[in-house]
């Protein structure tokens, strides 16, 4: 009769036949006796193989996506961080403490110069930001799901503090964004809170980086500083809705003159540049995107100057998706003038910039 403490028996497991070189070697097959462990081909142990799931392969997926953001995290604050300070102090001091743009809401200054980078084979082009003149004025109204943009057409007649009346584009030459910003405040009566300067030599880095840009045109016949054979930019589009690299989309949004549309002017390119820029922020949720984030992310604020630390401009980013498309709007002249001294200019009365305003604050 079998004692108690006898050990239960042992179950035999064989291992997998070996190898022919193992044979060879006159090794053979082993018997494992093992009620805890299988034994594995070439007589180890180990713990039995893991089986593949669809729950291990989607928290392997999602691990791989937040260290895919928290790289491209990282690489937007760095980047944030190293294009510091490229707005004077006195353009700061001339903003109004903003908040938080996905609970709050801001007004951003949206300034794009004639100033061309280092470099450039444009003939004529102005390299240099002193003595530059801002060819884009756009007020953009955005957070707590908010976002309206308003372009002030940069030949429009105004009162420049401390030099008179002249073209609004003349501001940024007489005293950089500083004096741009108070006098746009000044027509407006808005408060600022935010400046942006776009930066040419970068913009369409951040736009191939996402993927491009679709935007709906006419027919487009664009020749800029002798098109690209004198160094220049050229751009033919048939009428249509259209998918833009960088340099295409840059080329865009400096069009004022269509050698096939005559009347094509600086309000048809405002139009286009605010449709760029709803683009943009169409672009920004879409596969490719995130495929490329971390490059977009490090380009995104190289393509631009501002008072705007890393958090508050991805804020900013947050409450244009929040936002949603914002309509065209652009501050339609009323009349037209020439002044001595200045030349041709556009005029607009107080009744027309209230609308406008009202408009952008109210929808």
């Amino acid at each position: 009769m079998p004692s108690n403490l006898e050990q239960r028996p042992y179950k035999l497991y064989r291992a997998g036949p070996r190898g022919l070189k193992a044979r060879l070697r006159g090794e053979e097959d082993e018997l494992t006796l093992s009620p805890d462990y299988r034994t594995y081909r070439g007589g180890g142990r180990g713990r039995p193989r893991r089986r593949v799931t669809w729950k291990r392969v989607l928290v392997g997926l999602l691990i791989a996506v937040v260290a895919w953001l928290l790289l491209s995290l990282v690489l937007f604050l760095i980047s944030a961080s190293v294009q510091s300070g490229g707005v004077p102090s006195d353009a700061q001091a001339a903003l109004t403490s903003g908040s938080n743009m996905i609970t709050g809401t801001d007004n951003v200054l949206v300034i794009g110069t004639d100033q061309r980078p280092q470099g450039t084979h444009e003939g004529g082009a102005n390299t240099s930001d002193a003595g530059s003149r801002s060819d884009t004025l756009m007020i953009w109204r955005i957070g707590g799901g908010v976002s309206r943009r308003l372009s002030i057409p940069r030949d429009t007649l105004v009162p420049i503090p401390g030099h008179g009346t002249n073209k609004i584009n003349a501001a940024y030459a007489f005293g950089g964004p500083a004096l741009t910003i108070k006098t746009v405040e000044q027509l407006t009566g808005l408060k600022l809170n935010h400046v942006i300067i776009i930066n040419f030599a970068n913009f369409p880095k951040f736009i191939d980086a996402i993927g491009g840009v679709t935007v709906k045109t006419g027919r487009i016949c664009s020749v800029i500083s002798g098109g690209v054979q004198n160094g220049g930019f050229t751009l033919n589009l048939p009428p249509g809705v259209h998918h833009l690299n960088g340099r295409d989309a840059l080329t865009l949004a400096r069009t004022r003159e269509n050698r096939c549309n005559a009347s094509s002017n600086d309000l048809t390119r405002e139009g286009y540049q605010q449709q760029i820029l709803n683009g943009i922020k169409s672009q920004l949720i879409s596969v490719h995107t995130f495929l490329h984030l971390p490059w977009a992310s490090w380009y995104a604020p190289q393509a631009v100057r501002t008072d705007m630390g890393g958090f508050t401009l991805l804020s900013l980013f947050a409450g244009a998706e929040l936002g949603g498309s914002a309509p065209v709007q652009i501050l339609k002249p009323t009349g037209a003038t020439s002044v001595p001294g200045v030349g041709d200019a556009l005029t607009v009365t107080p009744e027309a910039v209230h609308q406008a305003v009202d408009t952008l604050l109210n929808g």
